[in-house]
């Protein structure tokens, strides 16, 4: 998410200005905060591994190939997993050894989750999906939005789109909604307290928006928030930005129950 929100912070700055009626002095703060917050993040170097596979119900995998429900991820880095220090530590490997185990059968992971993804690039990466449709999905999206010239109706209405590809297809879908980017702490104040109230209410009309789709919608802002502010050191990578493993374990086990409960495995519909 870092390769859009850095470059989107100067954008935003220049919104809030525009949009709020700042005094020129206000908004020449925000944009100098813009800068300093690109300077102390920095843009990474690396990429987020993958460890597309089957894993088994007792822990193990990846292994290349068996029969398995198929598990998709689609989104951001966050739904990437940029930042994780090893592959057993990202977020769709965590979420498939607990579907697996929750099943007692095997799960493909496929990730198609890409780095720097706004919800304009949603499209593609469902499009990639529906040649073989998956059985579960998971959708982690907006942050980058939050800083692009992308209206937050706008930008709801275009997760929903592609949501409702994915139902309309068979699959059971969990959207985790738009993080708050107020607990990035290298963002200064206020533009930190302007990224939050962005996040915030992009993470409400993406909740709107799916309201009586069929997708099970999961709020990470109000799940997760407080604990990436009280242990920051604890939950983010060294980008500062960008969760570690423990940070990524942490929304896994948010998003875990509602993935079981989107695909009816505690509800009789599976054998």
């Amino acid at each position: 998410m870092v390769e859009r929100v850095l470059p989107g912070l100067r954008m935003l700055a220049v919104a809030v200005g525009s949009l709020g009626g700042l005094s020129a002095g206000a908004y020449g703060l925000l944009n100098t905060q813009s800068k300093r917050a690109r300077t102390v993040i920095g843009v990474p170097k690396d990429r987020p591994f993958l460890a597309d596979g089957v894993y088994l119900p007792d822990g193990t995998g990846p292994v290349a190939r068996g029969a398995a429900l198929s598990f998709a991820v689609f989104g951001d880095s966050s739904a990437a997993g940029l930042g994780a220090e090893s592959a057993d530590r990202l977020p769709g490997v965590r979420l498939a050894r607990g579907l697996a185990e929750e099943l007692g059968e095997p799960v493909r992971l496929v990730t198609h989750a890409v780095v720097g993804s706004r919800t304009t690039h949603l499209a593609a990466q469902v499009d990639a999906a529906l040649t073989d449709p998956p059985a579960v999905a998971l959708v982690l999206v907006g942050g980058n939005d939050v800083t692009a010239r992308l209206g937050i109706a706008e930008s709801a209405a275009l997760l929903a789109r592609q949501v409702d590809r994915l139902l309309a297809a068979g699959v059971a879908v969990v959207v985790g909604t738009c993080p708050d980017l107020g607990a990035i702490r290298p963002i200064p104040q206020p533009l930190r307290e302007v990224a939050r109230r962005y996040s915030l209410a992009l993470a409400r009309a993406q909740a709107r928006a799916l309201a009586g789709s069929g997708a099970v919608v999961v709020p990470m802002a109000a799940l997760l928030t407080r604990h990436f502010v009280d242990r920051h050191a604890e939950l983010f990578s060294p980008d500062r930005f960008h969760p570690n493993g423990a940070g990524y374990g942490l929304a896994a086990d948010m998003l875990l129950a509602p993935l079981c409960a989107a695909a009816g495995l505690w509800e009789g519909r599976r054998s």
